[in-house]
């Protein structure tokens, strides 16, 4: 999942929010050296990951666009997922998505010295171009998308992905609203166990 599912995924403990959002740039045990709440969030992370890189109904949507993308596929399908939490957001919280992000972002703000340098970084980026409310449209995924492919130095060819959501919409849909339904379940328990 990208970033607004795990933001979304995370309930309503910042720190879980914060260490959530932060995992992929902690590596093995250094999650450790944060408090105990943030390190809930990384762990919660890394079964997220887990539980959506093995799921059946993920592996048919990164199937669709294997041929074209090879191992980016995954990350392709991450930032349409979001897409589609973004623009169905009413079907899973009762705050605005603008209301939502913008809280989010005066979060990282407050907490920006236990932020990692990479995150610290990106931050002024994602919240002047608002890159969490702009999934909601598909210009804002066409736009995430060529990002994403410039950062590859034009070698993952993702902006072209924008041409297999507009071909497979509804069949993207489909499989998100059914796997993300499984994965809510999943990450509640998980919550649970941590």
């Amino acid at each position: 999942m990208n970033f607004l599912a795990h933001i979304y995924l995370s309930g309503n403990d910042e720190g879980v929010i914060i260490g959530n959002f932060i995992a992929d740039g902690i590596k093995g045990k250094k999650y450790l050296k944060y408090p105990a709440s943030i390190q809930k969030g990384i762990l919660l992370h890394r079964g997220i990951d887990s539980f959506t890189d093995h799921h059946p109904i993920v592996k048919q949507s990164t199937a669709r666009l294997h041929k074209n993308y090879g191992h980016y596929s995954g990350v392709i399908v991450d930032i349409l997922y979001d897409h589609f939490l973004a623009k169905n957001w009413k079907r899973y919280h009762k705050t605005p998505l603008a209301d939502y992000v913008a809280a989010f972002y005066d979060l990282l703000k407050d907490n920006f010295e236990m932020l990692p340098v990479r995150i610290q970084r990106m931050m002024p980026y994602m919240i002047s171009d608002n890159w969490l409310y702009s999934y909601r449209s598909r210009d804002g995924i066409a736009k995430i998308l060529s990002q994403m492919n410039i950062r590859t130095k034009g070698k993952s060819k993702m902006n072209l992905a924008i041409l297999d959501l507009e071909a497979h919409y509804d069949a993207f849909e489909e499989e998100f609203t059914s796997f993300f339904a499984e994965l809510m379940d999943y990450t509640k328990n998980k919550l649970a166990e941590l």
